[in-house]
């Protein structure tokens, strides 16, 4: 028993300090993304996230699944899906949570996170002050625990603002944005004329489920759809649960900060206005025995500041692809903007434009002008609003805040100031410490400085010359064009034959097409074409074409779309080749053509996508030159995906285990090893909802071993699933070879690796 008598002045709550070397404000995505990052690289972090779990709206509060470049898979973005820290917690969630349970998903985070011992994490608990000890330092911040009734004073070297609405930067004083600016600002021509005040709205899910036998529904008082335009009456469904219902929105032309509890009390009016409209107003069929699950209780917020940084992207920055030196992150999202009335405008619910491919994103947006020790991340990033219409994606915004984590640990180790970063040498090692972990920059390799490989003369028990796909899979029907992306090499002539089976008499189309820009995968570029007049029956066809590639870079041989025709398919999936289709995707505006209506700065374009396995089947083909890009030159050239060529070594495609040999004329002392497997950058794992067809990929080796030049085993795994290993011996050892030793995963894909970094 305690009892405290009464104290005439009263009490003051408990306060405790905690110093660390950064302290990360906000438990969304890109913090928990920062803070890992941070960890793992040897930083002391306090994250401070102000709700009971991480994850901000992916998690299961709001239930929005992450995306990032793939964009549903719906884009011409190939090999796209953000790698490092976001990529790992992705394939992690497949692994063990293919149906996209959001509560499952909230459990994964949590456990990376408390699995960090540099990482002190603080949830429900708000940063309410920032404090400075100069015009331009961070000194400390203040923040509140609703559970406890602490009070937290978070001393750090280094912060960064990752709250989404950037309370540290706005409080510290840093310059910012909001709203959008006007097109003569910037040249922007999606931008409006004059600035204005719209910004994206808020959104709040619900999730229904059959019950089994019938369930009355009474809505609340408050519970209202009145004013909903007809377009949106429209898109009501009873099956559509969760981020499915991503346009029931509102509250762009409001406060999105001070505002935002009036905001999410319209949504709640909403959401039950619309539960009610299912249930009970006589339009929907099979919905007795449904019942509302779940509501979310605070809206996914999409847009509020933006603080302004050394580097400024633009509308330009993203349509163009502009390259820049200290280039530590990319996106592809389209630029997606949403009017401001949402659910209560005429407007579509959303605008898109896709770019031809991805783009990069500069370190100079991410570190404050202002203060020299304030970094920030996610949707909060020096950007303009129409170039945040695609920074904004969580998976985008998680793999900046990988960036920043692993900044903030370089600034520490070589006592530099974030602004320095900005130029070599500094930059430049920062963006390899990055791609070493699988974070992949678009046109930035790794250094072959700080990998022993490079030294090292690699042999493989076999190497892929792919000949031919064979005909063992389905037959395709050409009810639309169909295409195999391919990695060739320049000034080479390339003969392929197909089988087609033809229904009647009529005319097939081929066609070798490839991107402009090398390192893209839109094909608009008709490099040659050749007709084929046919009667009814199976042929085989040879495509001869002379005409060559100016570079090494992918190229698409196609079909055009003929409802008469079916085209032969293999099972064979190989590591870096794809199949793609001139189809559509609407849930990301993709009706098979980019079209623009007026002058809006972005280009016209065709979309060839991939479809999701089981589906996407390659095509059925023979290829003259064989392909011989799987070579072991593969594993030491910086590249950890596709992109421009292959990257990858593949062995011989009947190959059940394959070993790799590295040799040295001299000895090497090695400590640690980390390879690059194949997790399939091509395919879109959103977190959430959507559910995927297999737990794992097919492409990534499960079980290798690691051996040294007598044969002992110094680093086995048995159940990969992982793109990045990193193999950290239990003793250095000094040794003149290695062995790699790689057992085949599914039989249809040949055994692969990206990437080999010896330490």
């Amino acid at each position: 028993m305690y009892h405290e008598l009464t104290e005439p002045h009263g009490r003051s709550s408990t306060v405790e300090t905690v110093k660390s070397d950064l302290v990360v404000v906000g438990g969304g995505i890109a913090g928990v993304c920062c803070a890992i990052s941070a960890a793992r690289a040897g930083v002391k972090v306090s994250l401070v996230q102000d709700r009971p779990v991480l994850g901000g709206n992916a998690s299961s509060e709001v239930r929005l699944w992450v995306l990032g470049a793939t964009s549903h898979m719906g884009n011409n973005n190939r090999w796209s899906r953000e790698g490092g820290i976001i990529g790992e917690l992705l394939l992690e969630n497949l692994f063990r949570n293919k149906e996209g349970n959001a509560l499952i998903f909230d459990t994964i985070m949590l456990e990376k996170v408390v699995e960090e011992k540099n990482i002190t994490l603080l949830l429900n608990t708000s940063v309410f002050a920032t404090h400075k000890n100069a015009d331009n330092n961070i000194s400390s911040v203040e923040a509140f625990c609703s559970q406890n009734g602490k009070f937290y004073d978070l001393r750090g070297e280094y912060f960064c603002d990752v709250s989404g609405d950037g309370i540290v930067a706005f409080q510290a004083g840093a310059e910012f944005r909001m709203g959008a600016e006007a097109a003569s600002e910037f040249s922007e021509k999606m931008a409006p004329e004059q600035p204005g005040k719209e910004l994206l709205g808020h959104s709040i899910y619900f999730y229904s489920k059959d019950a089994g036998k019938p369930v009355k529904y009474v809505a609340p008082s408050f519970a209202s759809i009145d004013g909903m335009t007809e377009d949106r009456m429209k898109r009501i469904r009873s099956q559509d649960v969760g981020p499915r219902l991503w346009w029931l929105e509102y509250g762009g032309n409001s406060d999105t900060i001070g505002e935002s509890e009036d905001i999410k009390w319209q949504l709640w009016k909403v959401v039950y206005g619309v539960w009610d409209y299912i249930k009970n107003s006589g339009k929907f069929e099979n919905v007795e025995n449904l019942t509302l699950e779940w509501v979310g209780t605070i809206p996914g917020k999409r847009e509020s500041r933006r603080f302004i940084g050394h580097s400024f992207m633009t509308q330009q920055d993203v349509v163009t692809q502009q390259p820049f030196d200290n280039a530590i992150s990319f996106g592809g999202w389209a630029i997606d903007h949403h009017p401001g009335d949402g659910i209560y405008s005429d407007k579509p619910p959303c605008t898109q434009y896709h770019t031809k491919g991805v783009y990069q994103i500069p370190l100079g947006s991410f570190i404050s002008k202002d203060i020299d020790n304030l970094f920030f991340a996610g949707r909060i990033i020096s950007v303009s609003h129409i170039a945040f219409g695609s920074t904004r994606v969580m998976a985008t915004c998680g793999h900046g805040g990988q960036a920043v984590g692993e900044a903030v640990a370089y600034c520490l180790s070589q006592t530099c100031k974030p602004a320095q970063l900005l130029q070599a040498p500094h930059i430049k090692k920062l963006q390899h410490n990055l791609n070493e972990k699988g974070h992949f920059i678009p046109n930035v390799p790794m250094q072959p400085q700080y990998n022993l490989a490079n030294k090292a003369t690699i042999s493989a028990s076999s190497e892929l010359q792919l000949n031919a796909l064979q005909d063992d899979g389905p037959w395709r029907p050409l009810k639309i064009s169909a295409g195999q992306l391919l990695p060739l090499q320049k000034d080479t002539a390339y003969q392929f034959s197909v089988k087609v089976r033809v229904l009647k008499d009529t005319t097939l189309y081929a066609q070798l097409r490839h991107s402009e820009k090398v390192t893209n995968y839109t094909p608009e570029v008709i490099l040659a074409q050749q007709s084929f007049i046919l009667t009814a029956g199976e042929h085989l066809l040879d495509i001869n074409f002379a005409e060559t590639l100016a570079e090494d870079q992918y190229a698409m041989l196609c079909f055009l779309a003929n409802p008469d025709i079916e085209i032969a398919c293999t099972n064979s999936r190989i590591s870096s080749l794809v199949a793609v289709f001139n189809g559509v995707n609407k849930a990301v505006s993709n009706n098979g053509k980019q079209i623009v209506e007026g002058d809006k700065g972005v280009d016209e374009f065709e979309f060839w996508t991939p479809e999701r396995r089981p589906g996407g089947h390659n095509l059925a083909l023979t290829i003259n030159p064989p392909l011989n890009c799987f070579a072991t030159t593969n594993l030491t050239n910086g590249y950890t995906r596709p992109y421009q060529r292959s990257n990858v070594w593949c062995a011989a495609l009947d190959q059940t285990e394959a070993e790799l040999t590295l040799e040295w004329q001299q000895q090497q002392n090695i400590s640690e090893i980390i390879l690059h497997f194949d997790a399939d950058f091509d395919h879109a794992l959103e977190s959430t909802l959507y559910g995927h067809p297999e737990d794992r990929v097919p492409f990534c080796v499960e079980h290798f071993q690691i051996l040294d030049a007598q044969g002992v085993v110094l680093y086995e795994k048995t159940d990969n699933y992982q793109a990045v290993v990193d193999c950290v011996l239990t003793s250095p050892i000094s040794s003149d070879k290695l062995r790699i030793k790689l057992l085949k995963t599914h039989k249809d894909c040949p055994i692969a690796l990206y990437e080999v970094i010896v330490k």
